[in-house]
C-alpha cells in the first residue's frame, strides 16, 4: 500500500484494489495536484471518508467528482448531515460506534474529543487509524487546571475505547498541533504509550514540520516508526 499526504489532515492510501481518500479539503497544489491527477484518474474504486464538518476537513468539492468518476462511496461523519454539509443519500453516515463494511474495505467509527468521529480501518490484512480532531486538546499554557483535567479525561476514556478493539495500529494519523503550547505532543505521547503503533504519522501541524519533529526521539523510543512527511505529495510505502 502506498500513503501520501495530501494536505494538512488529508491523506490518500492506494492498493492494488481500490483507494482511500481521508478528510479532504484541499489538493496538494491547491485546486489542482495528487489527487485529481492520480487518485482520481485510477479506476478501481475509490472511498472518500471525512471525520467531521469543519472547512479544514471537509469540502462539498468530493462530490464533485462523481461528474467524471462512478465508483466513489462516501463515507462521512454524521455531524456533516446534521450541520446540512450534505444531504441524505448523497453519503453513507457514520456515527461513533457504526461500522462499513463491504467487500474491500472495512471501516469503523471510534470517538473525538472535538466533533465528529475517527475512523479505524482494515485494508490489506493491516490496521489503519485516522485520528480526525480526536487529540488531547488540552491549551495547558492558557486553560485552567480543571480545564486540562477535563481535556486528558475525555481523551483518554476515547483511547480505552478505541484500544479495546484495536490495541495494534499498524499506521496512526494523529494531529501533533504545536499551536497547542509547550505540550503539544501529549496526545500523540499517550497515543504511543498505550498502542502498539508500527508507523506514526503526524498531521494537523499546520506547516510547522519543524516543530513536530521533536517528538520523533519520543515515537521512536517506543520503538514506533515516526514518519513526517512534511510536503504535500509526499509518499510512503505501508
Amino acid at each position: 500500500m502506498k500513503l501520501t499526504y495530501i494536505n494538512h489532515s488529508g491523506f490518500a492510501l492506494e492498493t492494488d484494489a481500490y483507494s482511500v481518500l481521508f478528510d479532504y479539503f484541499r489538493d496538494t497544489k491547491g485546486k489542482t495536484g495528487y489527487v485529481h491527477d492520480v487518485i482520481l484518474t485510477r479506476p478501481e474504486p475509490l472511498y472518500v471518508l471525512s471525520s467531521h464538518f469543519h472547512p479544514d476537513h471537509f469540502s462539498r468539492e468530493i462530490f464533485e467528482w462523481k461528474n467524471q468518476k462512478e465508483n466513489i462511496t462516501y463515507l462521512l461523519s454524521r455531524d456533516i448531515l446534521k450541520h446540512k454539509r450534505a444531504a441524505e443519500g448523497e453519503a453513507v453516515f457514520l456515527r461513533k460506534g457504526e461500522l462499513f463494511e463491504d467487500a474491500h474495505l472495512y471501516v469503523r467509527a471510534f470517538g473525538s474529543t472535538d466533533v465528529g468521529v475517527s475512523f479505524l480501518l482494515r485494508a490489506e490484512g493491516k490496521t489503519i487509524f485516522h485520528a480526525g480532531d480526536l487529540n488531547n486538546w488540552h491549551w495547558k499554557d492558557e486553560a485552567t487546571e480543571r480545564e486540562v483535567r477535563m481535556a486528558e479525561g475525555n481523551f483518554l476514556h476515547e483511547l480505552k475505547y478505541l484500544k479495546e478493539s484495536c490495541p495494534h495500529l499498524h499506521v496512526a494519523m494523529f494531529p501533533v498541533d504545536p499551536r497547542i503550547g509547550s505540550d503539544f505532543a501529549r496526545g500523540a505521547e499517550q497515543l504511543v504509550d498505550h498502542f502498539q503503533v508500527d508507523i506514526f504519522v503526524p498531521m494537523h501541524f499546520w506547516g510547522r514540520a519543524d516543530e513536530v519533529a521533536s517528538f520523533g526521539p519520543y515515537a521512536e523510543g517506543r520503538s514506533v516508526r515516526f514518519t513526517l512527511l512534511a510536503n504535500a505529495g509526499e509518499s510512503i510505502e505501508v
